[in-house]
């Protein structure tokens, strides 16, 4: 594997500080992240150079744009626990959790309304169930003869023994 010039490195840290700007300004490209993958796709660099190296004899290395990778992250953070989310797939997550909430307190509330109308609506059947067998059974009495006798009406449409008020 060929190594890399210092003028190429140099023009990779270039490149890889403008994308950061890039990502951390909110500006990502279709399907990105803000995450290193994206961060080296819009740099045109490996994600490799962002990760420690072992050499041969097993001793470890840091990759050669290992300390922007590490400051990319630390800003990432920052503006995360500044309450700047820069991500607008973490904007989204919060909007739809929050509708979420607003969500189910509606379900709730239609839920406390259904069982209040189901309540009604016994209520309303048991009432007309008991009036219909009242009607049934004076129905009943009248056709087995008993003595009932109708009112007339008065003419003039006053109370016959004077008023009740």
């Amino acid at each position: 594997m060929a190594r890399l010039t210092e003028d190429a490195k140099a023009r990779n840290k270039a490149a890889i500080r403008a994308a950061m700007e890039q990502i951390l300004s909110g500006n990502l490209p279709p399907g990105g992240k803000i995450d290193l993958k994206t961060l080296a796709t819009l740099a045109g660099v490996t994600r490799t150079g962002f990760y420690p190296k072992k050499n041969r004899d097993g001793t470890v290395r840091p990759g050669a744009y290992q300390h922007l990778a590490e400051e990319f992250e630390r800003r990432v953070r920052e503006l995360r626990e500044a309450g700047q989310i820069v991500d607008p797939r973490d904007a989204q997550i919060e909007r739809l959790k929050a509708e979420r909430e607003v969500l189910k307190k509606r379900l709730a509330d239609r839920e406390a309304s259904l069982a209040e109308l189901t309540d009604f609506k016994q209520l309303a059947i048991s009432r007309l169930a008991a009036q219909h067998a009242e009607i049934e059974r004076l129905r009943q009495q009248i056709a087995d003869g008993a003595t009932v006798r109708a009112l007339h009406a008065a003419a003039d449409r006053t109370a016959p023994y004077g008023s009740c008020s």
